[in-house]
């Protein structure tokens, strides 16, 4: 084992995921039908925008960490 102290990881909670997955549909524009239909009743083409959104995020916020 190396010498190199541990980096505790950065633990992502579900009302993280939540907070952030509401963010990024309300920069999107998505907040109106959401409000209007749901969360269960959006489209596939509207969740994984929102997905992607979300993993390009914490991808970039992970990667800002590391520097």
């Amino acid at each position: 084992m190396t010498s190199k102290k541990k980096q505790k990881k950065k633990q992502v909670t579900e009302n993280d995921l939540n907070g952030l997955k509401e963010e990024i549909a309300k920069e999107l524009g998505l907040d109106d039908e959401i409000a209007r239909r749901g969360w269960a009743n959006l489209t596939s083409r509207e969740t994984g925008k929102i997905g992607g959104h979300m993993a390009q995020k914490l991808k970039k916020d992970k990667d800002k960490d590391r520097e």
